[in-house]
């Protein structure tokens, strides 16, 4: 099915043709023709499912053909958790925008706000935020919502798993009570049911439309998933052994901890390999320098905590390494879902040390396969891991 049948007009087609775009995804193929016609929607979907042009797409569709917008107004807002998220997502709509005429912006924190609020002057048709800065522009009027027309919560489990559900609920105070509710997840947990449902005053999940694309798990096809036994206390050596031994011409490594993402560079130095990491206390700028040097392949190595894992997109990255392995098993498949896109060949390398072993058996229960287990010469492990269980189901209350 191409995409003018799902009622998208020619400079939409010929912009996503021009990025390469042939055929559109299950979840484009749902949530397009749903949000075109009005409704809310809830939408549960991985990363790496073509989501967010499932979303912006036809919202510019929509407004394509709108009015003139006053000044400091928006039409449609997006929130989003982080502000690579934010960066990554204004980039697509400008991308699928190029043929119109409709305007876009991401505002977010650590950057000065003066700049932010200059621009939204005139008025800008779609803007992308993190909560924060949100709030802390309309606090200063620097925009108003009496315009606005689609609120969209893009990665609404991000959102309540970094503590966002208050400043959430004090947008949704300021907005328009008719209007268009987006909602996109890559789970469906009772905490973001519950924030779904109170995202409108006509109670979303009793009204909206609902889809869910199951995780594409034959696409990790794509993406060579092994796994290495290892005691925590020599992870950095083995990790500087994997990258000279083995030659590795660029790695995005996964850490839980902020200062641990610290540390691990220091370590690295120490023996010879330049790396950089990225966490939520360093500031924006940096980030930015940080992330544009890895994409255009200057930096080879770099650290990054968990919270990146869905604002990252770095295109041919060749390889993604669990340092620390995550609790849940929808982030396991968000991080190696950074590596073998669009169809490219990847490699998913993990760190499992014996406590993680449930962990381990969780996520292999959630791929229904048993990881691929190494094991690398001159490090022998003293606490070993058990075998895997592959029916192996966590406790409620772990």
């Amino acid at each position: 099915m191409p995409f003018a049948k799902l009622g998208l007009s020619s400079p939409l087609v010929k912009a996503i043709t021009e990025l390469g775009y042939k055929t559109p995804t299950p979840v484009q193929k749902q949530a397009i023709p749903a949000i075109l016609s009005g409704k809310d929607l809830i939408a549960t979907a991985q990363t790496g499912t073509g989501k967010t042009a499932a979303f912006v797409l036809p919202l510019l569709e929509r407004f394509t053909k709108a009015g003139t917008l006053r000044g400091k107004r928006i039409r449609v807002l997006i929130l989003v958790p982080t502000r690579e998220l934010a960066v990554q997502v204004e980039s697509s709509v400008a991308q699928y925008a190029k043929h119109t005429k409709l305007t876009s912006m991401a505002v977010y924190g650590g950057v000065d706000t003066e700049v932010q609020k200059e621009r939204l002057i005139e008025g800008v048709d779609i803007l992308v935020a993190t909560p924060g800065r949100l709030l802390d522009l309309a606090h200063q009027r620097a925009l108003h919502f009496d315009e606005l027309k689609v609120m969209v919560l893009d990665e609404a489990d991000r959102m309540v798993d970094m503590g966002f559900v208050g400043d959430i609920n004090k947008i949704m105070e300021r907005l328009p009570e008719s209007r268009q509710n987006l909602l996109f997840s890559a789970t469906m947990t009772d905490d973001v049911r519950a924030l779904a449902f109170d995202f409108s005053d006509s109670k979303m999940t009793g009204l909206a439309t609902e889809i869910s694309i199951s995780p594409n798990i034959r696409a990790a096809a794509n993406i060579k998933q092994w796994l290495i036994t290892v005691d925590k206390d020599t992870k950095s050596a083995l990790l500087s052994h994997l990258i000279n031994e083995q030659k590795w011409d660029q790695a995005l490594i996964f850490i839980e901890k902020k200062h641990g993402a610290a540390k691990l560079v220091d370590q690295l130095a120490k023996r010879g390999i330049v790396a950089d990491c990225i966490h939520g206390d360093r500031s924006q700028a940096m980030r930015e320098k940080i992330l544009a040097q890895f994409k255009s392949g200057e930096l080879k190595y770099l650290v990054a905590t968990g919270v990146a894992a869905r604002g990252l997109d770095i295109g041919e990255l060749s390889r993604v390494v669990n340092y620390d392995l995550p609790f849940k098993p929808e982030e396991y498949i968000h991080r190696i879902g950074r590596t073998g896109r669009a169809g490219a060949s990847g490699e998913a390398i993990s760190f499992v040390a014996m406590g993680d072993f449930k962990n381990l058996c969780a996520i292999e229960s959630r791929l229904k396969h048993i990881i691929n287990r190494k094991e690398i010469s001159g490090f022998p492990v003293r606490k070993a891991v058990p075998i895997s269980i592959l029916n192996y189901v966590r406790k409620a209350n772990r």
